[in-house]
């Protein structure tokens, strides 16, 4: 079984999140958990010791299927945050 991807800043990986949520029940901004499926390919780049990093990866579809707040528990309540960071 493939081990996660690197740490590695210079690690060609998929594109950052850039949607942000709040919660209208509390008004957290900062925790939520997000569970999401994402389909992507990359090249596998395994060392002789079986590290593997993974480079040029490229998402291919991204579904999020829900968002809980951490602070309260809401999923129902958790909204698209427009406004600027």
């Amino acid at each position: 079984m493939a081990q996660p991807p690197s740490a590695d800043p210079g690690n060609d990986s998929l594109p950052p999140v850039t949607t942000r949520y709040r919660c209208a029940a509390c008004g957290n901004r900062t925790r939520f958990t997000v569970t999401a499926t994402r389909r992507s390919r990359g090249f596998y780049h395994f060392t002789i010791g079986g590290d593997l990093t993974i480079e040029e990866e490229e998402l291919l579809d991204e579904a999020v299927e829900s968002v809980a707040c951490r602070w309260c528990g809401h999923g129902d309540q958790v909204e698209v945050d427009d406004s600027p960071a």
